[in-house]
């Protein structure tokens, strides 16, 4: 069974934006970063695109994310990015997930769920104030890493703030303090297969942050990290598209209001078309109120009132639509492209929100890219 309402993913245009990551990073590894559900892509669909595109790790936020890849039969280096509950470290260890670590209770945890020589990542906090060990504690933290016989310190790494504003000084303030840390562990005598700061917008814009490897998130889906970086992201594509069909027609008149709080009012006799997916699926419930627009044969049309949890409408004016037309809300139709960064702009917010937003009962639907109408 399926809906009037899906989701398309393309598998080639990820391989293709992890090639051209790994073209602007190289030498350093790509490690593609599929947590979120790969940002809302799939995260099995994602990690396999990866791999072909030649992505050397994957990254995830959670165990359970971890897990899941390991059970589709992914067998890639896994990093989990940030310090993980005591009771899901067994399972972490079982599935030989690298696990990042900036305490010393999580390095105790580990010892206590049977890990032996189980690689970790040390998590420097050089700024972005969110997780990670504070710089004076890097060397005592590897000494206790290096003493135990359950953990051995395979990555270094931090995360920059403002990676997608490249004339913001602050990255090269975070990456100076990062290389102090690098220079004192070294010359306490720790020496990390992999260093790593950059993410998407770091791997495009900022080569000093490179190291060894590159987590690389919303560039792979095609999707520019931030405006300031947009110029970078040219030879991207999007790999998802949002689609629906019309479920319903109806005429309404002048004078008319639509939806609840009935906040739309037609000024003129017109067509409306119901598409079967609303807020519940990742539509914004405003998207309405900032001038939102959905293709329908190739023309864009107003959302029109507000967007309800399954359910929304669109003004197609006196055009002949039909139950069963399709719609777009994210892609191309027509001759027109409505991508997820346009809802963002409109929404205030970035598009990583708009893609993770596409909820788990849409329907993912692998294709390959469709040419422009």
């Amino acid at each position: 069974m399926s809906r009037w309402a899906w989701a398309e993913v393309s598998a080639a245009a990820i391989e293709h934006n992890v090639r051209v990551v790994a073209q602007a990073a190289a030498p350093a590894q790509v490690w593609a970063v599929v947590k979120a559900d790969g940002y809302g892509h799939g995260a099995v669909l994602a990690a396999r695109a990866a791999v072909a595109g030649g992505a050397q790790g994957l990254c995830v936020a959670l165990v359970q994310e971890g897990v899941a890849l390991r059970e589709a039969g992914i067998e890639l280096p896994i990093l989990v990015l940030s310090e993980q509950p005591e009771a899901s470290l067994e399972a972490a260890v079982r599935h030989r997930l690298a696990v990042a670590v900036y305490s010393d209770e999580q390095i105790s945890a580990l010892t206590a769920y049977g890990a032996s020589n189980h690689p970790v990542h040390l998590k420097i906090d050089t700024g972005m104030r969110r997780v990670g060990a504070a710089e004076h504690q890097a060397v005592g933290l590897a000494d206790t890493i290096a003493a135990s016989p359950a953990v051995q310190l395979e990555g270094v790494f931090t995360h920059l703030a403002v990676a997608d504003e490249p004339e913001n000084p602050f990255t090269d303030h975070q990456l100076d303090r990062f290389d102090v840390v690098l220079a004192s562990l070294a010359a306490a005598g720790h020496h990390p297969q992999l260093v790593h700061a950059a993410n998407s917008a770091g791997a495009l814009a900022h080569p000093r942050s490179r190291y060894d490897m590159v987590r690389a998130g919303i560039a792979i889906y095609g999707i520019s990290p931030g405006a300031g970086v947009d110029h970078l992201c040219t030879d991207l594509r999007p790999a998802l598209s949002l689609h629906a069909r019309v479920s319903h027609v109806k005429r309404l008149a002048a004078g008319e209001g639509i939806s609840y709080g009935l906040r739309h009012t037609f000024e003129r006799d017109t067509t409306v078309a119901t598409l079967p997916l609303g807020y519940a699926d990742g539509v914004p419930r405003r998207l309405h109120a900032v001038g939102g627009t959905v293709l329908v044969h190739g023309h864009r049309r107003l959302i029109v009132g507000v967007v309800t949890m399954d359910q929304m409408m669109v003004d197609c004016g006196d055009d002949h639509v039909l139950p069963g037309d399709e719609a777009v809300l994210i892609g191309s139709q027509g001759g027109h492209t409505i991508t997820a960064a346009e809802w963002a702009d409109a929404l205030d917010t970035i598009a990583y929100e708009i893609v993770c937003g596409v909820s788990a009962r849409v329907e993912r639907r692998t294709v390959e890219p469709r040419p422009l109408d």
